[in-house]
């Protein structure tokens, strides 16, 4: 047991995918759900990601390691959603179940594509999906610095369940 705690009170509903949108620099971008379909266009963007931007060693940096990581992101079990722009991901965020009838949250864009509201769209797609399948419980863990994300989650309904360590935990209830 984690003593995660959730709100009382259920999010707003969110949005279901498909969206689209013209982001804050003027690009189309079309947020959809993923599977395992998106495999190898996953795999390319995840190749393309900006070591600086890694949180909590992931992505993971090696092909192979990817490869492996993005097998058990997209299982049957998980909600995934990616964003695209002119036919690629651009952005990738999904919902994990863990042993706690809950799942964990993570979302990554790619850096020429952070800033332009294309994390905000894409959690809120995210969301939505995961009220259309059912999830109850969301939660998720980010570095007490990052500001702009703890912001962002805490506009779509977060609220901090743990800040006993350097990084806060975060938890969300959809239904």
């Amino acid at each position: 047991m984690t003593g995660r705690t959730y709100p009382d009170e259920t999010a707003d509903s969110f949005p279901r995918p498909p969206v689209s949108f013209t982001d804050g620099d003027g690009r189309e971008i079309r947020i959809e759900e993923s599977g395992v379909d998106d495999f190898e266009r996953l795999v390319e963007m995840y190749d393309a990601f900006d070591p600086a931007d890694r949180a909590q060693g992931i992505p993971p940096v090696k092909e192979e390691a990817v490869r492996e990581w993005l097998d058990t992101l997209l299982s049957e079990e998980s909600v995934n959603v990616v964003a695209v722009h002119d036919g690629s991901p651009v952005g990738h965020a999904i919902l994990v179940p863990d042993s706690e009838e809950a799942y964990e949250l993570a979302v990554f864009v790619l850096h020429d594509y952070q800033s332009a509201g294309i994390g905000t769209k894409l959690l809120e797609a995210l969301l939505g999906a995961g009220q259309a399948a059912g999830i109850g419980k969301v939660w998720l863990t980010v570095e007490r610095w990052n500001e702009p994300a703890i912001a962002l989650y805490e506009k779509l309904g977060f609220e901090t369940s743990n800040a006993e360590s350097f990084e806060l935990e975060m938890a969300i209830r959809l239904s």
